[in-house]
């Protein structure tokens, strides 16, 4: 175990992510259940890694970053046209709801209902943060915890 957060290290956070605006866009501490990370596997934008790293276990850091550090910008791209009856199976829509649609390799992925007019439903797949300077608030709880089920020493 190590005493700082370094490259590779797993950690064990709890997080606070705030809009500009001050509203809280998804908090651990909500339910309780504090989120594991692992650096350098991607899941992690480049920004909010090295902002962890080097933090010890204990350590609560408060810093903002801009969209292409976070989640990215939001994309034209990300957003789709569809047909009304394309969601004939699936009923009719709202403006807001978040709907599960499936990729061309089979993967699903997230998108927003943008806009229904007439027979065109317009979708957003970008991230719902994108765009957004987020504030985060990190406590780090643990690095490298030793998960349950695991053994990481283990021979494969």
């Amino acid at each position: 175990m190590t005493d700082s957060v370094q490259h590779d290290s797993a950690v064990l956070v709890h997080f606070t992510l705030k809009l500009e605006d001050g509203s809280t866009a998804e908090s651990t501490r909500a339910n309780g259940k504090p989120a594991l990370f692992r650096l350098g596997d991607g899941s992690l934008s480049e920004g909010l890694e090295q902002a962890l790293l080097g933090l010890n276990v204990g350590d609560k850091h408060q810093f903002s970053l801009p969209p292409e550090s976070a989640f990215g910008a939001a994309s034209p791209d990300m957003i789709q046209y569809f047909s009304r009856r394309d969601f004939m199976q699936a009923g009719e829509p709202e403006v807001g709801t978040i709907m599960l649609f499936t990729g061309m390799g089979g993967n699903e992925m997230p998108g927003v209902i943008r806009d229904i007019s007439g027979d065109s439903i317009t979708v957003d797949f970008n991230h719902p943060l994108a765009g957004q300077t987020i504030q985060f608030d990190i406590e780090v709880l643990e690095i490298d915890p030793v998960l349950e089920g695991t053994d990481a020493n283990s021979a494969g």
